[in-house]
């Protein structure tokens, strides 16, 4: 059974590397505060639903714009220096956010740019961070040092939107004053880093401006490993994430309205948190490749299965909740979510580990945005699906689609299906 539990080894073996992760739990813990209770704010002045997904678009293009950008001046400058001041300008607009909501702020533009701002700090200081693991630990400790990566941001993920309602149903300002005292120690951590300066390398510019950013596309282009990484990933974020669908489960399929719905969200999340903490034999995985493939097969089937769930039970509308179908639902969520972790920690390590230093800050910059982008997406294919076939069906043919995808491009590219992880090649 110890061989099967999370491997901590990356804690105990590297001080730096375990203030990096605690500081990083609990500042996103913070975040997630913020994320609910500024789509709150925002829905309390205006009222409308669009202008909360408006929000969305506004953290969404800083993301992409910031994450690519902002990989190329990882590449340039001290990684720990990067991070720190991009973290210093997140922690200062959260400073703003708790500012406003103390005063009450009517004004939805203000939110708009605050948002604008924190993600495209975020979208700088999240490749430097992703960069600088690399250099604190050995290659084979990666996986494991991800894995604990992945907890946290999970339980941040479940934890964080539970608690920032409930304190902007207090007053927004004290979810943000909670997630700036929180930020500290994300702070603290980055500021304790040694210097992580970029390895010398003859290829790389004299700045880091548009053309550094297109080198590193150029690069990613020409390296199918690691190609394959970002590819895998799109497939099952766009064409299989279920997350668009819950409101209407809630209400047509399971009901129970909002609860079902946080009660599915949360499914995904337990199943990612479980496969963490019990990732101990993750560490030991050669051929990362295969691994990655069969977890998203896995991820595409455990879609497809939920989606017959909804299928069996039709879209009656019920006025209980159907506990038995959605104890069901839950486990095959559950199930995709434990899946979709250990993809994400091996697409990871291999970015990570067959990447050179020269140019891990930029696919570090293409991953966040990969990442973040692949699921908002996703919420647009399958919502769309759904009106033309019914969220169920839409659910079932985006499963099928991700497998089928999946497998088409593995036998395309089998140099990542022989990916060995003892000799990372990109």
């Amino acid at each position: 059974m110890r061989s099967l539990v999370v491997d901590t080894t990356p804690l105990r073996i590297s001080p730096a590397f375990r203030r990096l992760w605690w500081g990083l739990a609990v500042s996103n813990l913070g975040t997630q505060l913020t994320v609910v209770a500024v789509g709150l704010q925002v829905y309390q002045i205006t009222g409308s639903t669009l202008t909360v997904g408006v929000l969305g678009l506004f953290a969404f293009v800083p993301l992409v714009v910031f994450g690519l950008y902002g990989g190329a001046i990882v590449d340039h400058y001290d990684r720990r220096r990067v991070a720190l001041v991009a973290s210093l300008v997140g922690w200062g607009v959260t400073l703003v956010l708790a500012v406003q909501g103390w005063l009450g702020n009517e004004h939805v533009g203000l939110l708009f740019a605050l948002v604008a701002a924190q993600s495209g700090a975020n979208a700088v200081s999240s490749p430097a961070r992703g960069a600088i693991i690399p250099r604190l630990l050995e290659p084979r400790l990666l996986p494991a040092a991800n894995a604990l990566q992945a907890i946290g941001m999970q339980i941040a993920l479940t934890v964080g939107p539970l608690l920032g309602a409930t304190l902007a149903s207090i007053d927004f300002g004290l979810a943000y004053t909670v997630d700036a005292v929180l930020f500290t120690a994300a702070l603290f951590a980055v500021f304790r880093l040694p210097p992580v300066p970029p390895e010398p390398s003859p290829d790389r510019r004299e700045r880091a401006g548009l053309a550094a950013v297109v080198d590193g596309l150029r690069y990613l282009s020409t390296q199918p490993n690691v190609r394959m990484t970002f590819a895998v990933d799109i497939a099952a974020m766009v064409l299989a994430m279920p997350r668009v669908v819950f409101p209407a489960v809630g209400i047509w399929y399971l009901g129970g309205g909002a609860t079902t719905t946080g009660i599915l969200t949360a499914a995904l999340a337990v199943g990612a948190v479980t496969s963490g903490l019990f990732s101990g034999g993750l560490a030991r995985v050669r051929w990362q490749g295969r691994v990655i493939s069969w977890a998203i097969t896995g991820w595409g089937l455990s879609i497809v299965a939920f989606g017959l769930v909804l299928v069996l039970v039709g879209r009656d509308k019920p006025e209980q909740v159907l506990w038995g179908a959605l104890a069901i639902a839950c486990c095959t969520l559950v199930a995709a979510g434990a899946s979709d972790e250990v993809s994400a920690i091996f697409r990871q390590t291999i970015l990570q580990t067959a990447t050179p230093d020269a140019m891990r800050g930029r696919l570090q910059g293409v991953f966040i945005v990969v990442v973040a982008g692949g699921p908002r997406l996703g919420d647009l294919f399958i919502g769309t699906m759904s009106s033309w076939v019914g969220e169920a069906w839409a659910v079932v043919i985006g499963g099928l689609l991700c497998v089928t995808v999946l497998w088409v491009l593995v036998r395309t590219q089998r140099t990542f299906w022989r990916y060995d992880g003892h000799r990372p090649t990109p």
